[in-house]
């Protein structure tokens, strides 16, 4: 998982090819789940990028997003972007292993056909 902390570094992002980002707060403890299951989903599938941004540290990033993708803030959050669209987002307890394989299988074979 590559961090981000940068609205130039999240444009950096190749969007042609789907990626997951989390919104991930370092003080709550849901957060620290949605971070653990993340991370597992990343190293389980190292074919399918995946970055995050830390609030406290990046929150004028966390806020931009928000506002280009016009969806509400959360914390923790997690996106499926491609062609700079959103094709999923969640939040909280929502976050698991299980939703994220779940998502690839509904959105990235479509993308690659």
């Amino acid at each position: 998982m590559k961090k981000i902390n940068s609205w130039e570094e999240f444009k950096s992002i190749d969007t042609t090819t789907p990626f997951y980002f989390l919104k991930n707060s370092t003080t709550c403890p849901i957060s620290q789940s949605a971070y653990e299951e993340a991370e597992k989903f990343a190293e389980d599938h190292p074919d399918m990028p995946f970055s995050y941004l830390n609030v406290q540290e990046s929150r004028s990033l966390s806020n931009k997003i928000a506002d280009e993708f016009d969806v509400k803030h959360e914390s923790p959050q997690i996106f499926l972007f491609s062609n700079h669209t959103v094709l999923y987002n969640d939040s909280h307890w929502n976050i698991t292993y299980s939703a994220l394989v779940d998502q690839v299988k509904k959105h990235v074979p479509k993308i690659r056909k």
